[in-house]
């Protein structure tokens, strides 16, 4: 068994780590640290966890119990990853982080586990992507084939309000929200370096115009993302290379409808819709904003790092709501 540690463990991400974390087969927790509910059983801070009998530790608890092969998810806030991970690394650490501190660090491998597979394993540092790049990677990239034929890049991505994260603000952030889409970030939303990058990577380097709203929803992300050309490849050639792309992956899935939220919640599945309409290819991504935008991609991700069945502790499906 890995023990796995979590700092910032009172989140939405790190609730969603727990809650596949005690049914993975290969893991057990090990400190749970939350400098704002030390102290407290984790059921008054997610009441779907009230028999998972433990309590939050205090700051300082991951390394007061490190062993070498213990794994550490970071689900705090910025800046708190960049000050402890590098540590935990040379302790003999597995550390993924789900903030922003190592996305553009070379040292890093960036995680997502469907085009960096091969990096991840054995990997010690993984910089978690984003969920709206996530969502945008997942829909753009297998279009690489015909990146120099691509004008412009657009993405309209909206997103359930879990994804501000749990702060005092976002208490009051469904009131504001409610009956409402709130487009934000307009002139530049801090996932566009990164999403532009891992595009880059890809081998598009192309203009993208992206647009986050927020949308009246406790979880869930629907991406929509459009590839405009002066002459648009045939559909029949642009769904074979996303079959290609994704035929071996266990979770993204091409749907032959609307990608569904209600298909994905509480799951690490990504549903694609790809079609072709005149000059623009047009895919639709529905992910779990927390799942496969955050929590669960993670735990995908130490699976590979750690060399488990990379589907291991990750087979729940959407929740029927």
């Amino acid at each position: 068994m890995t023990r796995l540690h979590i700092v910032g463990a009172s989140g939405y991400a790190a609730g969603e780590v727990i809650r596949f974390a005690v049914k993975h087969p290969r893991l057990e927790l090990g400190a749970l640290e939350s400098e704002s509910a030390a102290g407290r059983p984790l059921g008054e801070i997610f009441p779907a966890l009230r028999r998972v009998d433990r309590t939050f530790d205090a700051p300082g608890a991951v390394e007061r119990s490190l062993q070498p092969g213990d794994a550490v998810i970071f689900g705090s806030g910025n800046g708190v990853a960049l000050s402890r991970a590098p540590q935990m690394v040379e302790r003999g650490a597995k550390v993924i982080d789900l903030s922003s501190d190592f996305r553009h660090d070379p040292a890093a491998v960036y995680g997502l586990p469907e085009r960096h597979r091969s990096e991840l394993a054995g990997a010690s540092l993984v910089a978690n992507p984003g969920c709206y790049p996530t969502g945008t990677l997942l829909a753009l990239a297998p279009l690489a084939p015909w990146a120099a034929q691509i004008r412009q890049l657009i993405v309209d991505a909206k997103s359930g309000i879990s994804g501000a994260g749990r702060t005092p603000k976002t208490a009051t952030l469904f009131c504001e929200v409610d009956g409402d889409v709130v487009a934000y970030g307009l002139e530049g939303h801090r996932h566009h370096r990164e999403m532009v990058a891992e595009l880059k990577a890809s081998g598009i380097e192309r203009p993208l115009l992206f647009t986050p709203q927020m949308v009246p929803l406790k979880r869930g992300m629907l991406v929509s993302a459009y590839a405009v050309f002066d002459a648009a490849p045939s559909e029949a050639e642009v769904l074979e290379a996303y079959h290609a792309a994704y035929q071996r992956e266990p979770f993204v899935h091409l749907v032959t409808v609307a990608p569904s939220l209600a298909g994905v919640l509480g799951t690490n599945d990504a549903e694609l819709h790809v079609s072709v309409v005149g000059p623009t290819v047009r895919v639709i991504c529905a992910i779990d904003n927390l799942g496969k935008g955050a929590a669960t991609q993670a735990l995908q991700s130490l699976n590979v790092m750690l060399g488990f069945p990379e589907e291991e502790g990750l087979h729940a499906r959407a929740l029927i709501a």
